[in-house]
């Protein structure tokens, strides 16, 4: 099987290219900064048609994960940045698809968890969520988040691609032991003792197993009756305090010092970086593949974060 990832040189990418390499796919990704992989690694801008097109042409499978990272100040010129990148990327990718001679069978295309409103009171699944954006008692400012994922869903929706199912996949956060993801950063906290609480910890964090992850992909692949919205989460999210619990728990780690919400505006002033990262609660379940009879390894996050710890440790193990 051929598979093409644009914006594939991120971690969520890499974790697919090197799992589809390894079983003997045949792995394209479009990159803007080509780099040496095991795997063919083509450039292209991420933003108009080009050489690149030749790639999609013939292709069994489209992932495009391109976008600009929203870890950043949203500062006028990086809002612009996230939202173009986005976009254009997107609508580059349709129209490439529309064109080709032998267009892919699928074109997943990511989305993120946190178009959902910021609540506590309900979860989350694709046919019952509320869209996030006018949440009376969320700050203005997180509803950029919203409008972004917005556009970048209807560039993909209202691409003409009538020989090509199309999946949105709103993704929460993917948890691997890869140095710099997500869950890299929190064990990093929890191993320094300051992996209490962020804020009140009443925020729900919606996160899924790398394993499950690349599962989840192969499993939409493989079900053509799958279209439209998945969202790619495990199927029981926690609050902030119950995770950051259970993270410490599974590292070995006795105390967590808690980061109430004025450290956590400075910390994110001086890192660059948004509150809304860590205090937007996301309460989000897998309602479709639930109901397509996908099965999830790690369904529950004290299990998932015993693995992870595992496995950070293994990687590691000469370092330590």
């Amino acid at each position: 099987m051929t598979i093409v990832i644009p914006g594939g040189s991120g971690q969520i990418g890499t974790i697919l290219a090197r799992t589809f390499h390894a079983r003997g796919d045949e792995v394209i990704v479009l990159s803007r900064n080509p780099f040496e992989a095991p795997w063919r690694v083509a450039a292209w801008d991420a933003a108009s048609v080009g050489k690149w097109t030749q790639y999609i042409d013939g292709a069994d499978i489209v992932i495009n994960l391109a976008g600009r990272s929203v870890n950043c100040r949203y500062t006028e010129q990086n809002r612009q940045a996230i939202m173009d990148s986005r976009v254009a990327s997107t609508r580059a990718i349709g129209q490439a698809i529309r064109e080709a001679a032998r267009p892919p069978r699928a074109w997943l295309q990511a989305s993120t968890a946190t178009i959902y409103a910021h609540r506590y009171d309900a979860p989350n699944d694709e046919a019952t969520g509320v869209i996030g954006g006018s949440e009376r008692w969320a700050p203005k400012r997180w509803r950029f988040s919203v409008d972004v994922a917005r556009a970048w869903e209807m560039a993909a929706t209202m691409a003409v691609t009538p020989a090509t199912r199309k999946v949105i996949l709103r993704t929460s956060l993917v948890m691997s032991p890869e140095r710099g993801g997500a869950f890299d950063v929190l064990l990093a906290l929890v191993r320094r003792g300051l992996g209490g609480r962020a804020g009140d910890g009443r925020q729900f964090v919606s996160w899924i197993h790398d394993d499950d992850f690349v599962r989840a992909i192969d499993w939409i692949v493989a079900h053509e009756e799958i279209s439209g919205v998945v969202n790619v989460t495990a199927p029981a999210p926690l609050t902030n305090a119950e995770f950051m619990a259970e993270l410490r728990s599974a590292w070995g780690a006795r105390v967590g010092l808690p980061a109430p919400r004025p450290l956590l505006a400075a910390g994110a002033f001086l890192l660059g970086s948004e509150t809304e990262l860590v205090l937007k609660s996301r309460r989000v379940v897998p309602g479709v593949l639930q109901r397509q009879g996908f099965e999830f390894r790690f369904p529950v996050w004290a299990d998932a974060a015993r693995d992870l710890c595992r496995r950070w440790r293994m990687a590691r193990a000469p370092a330590l």
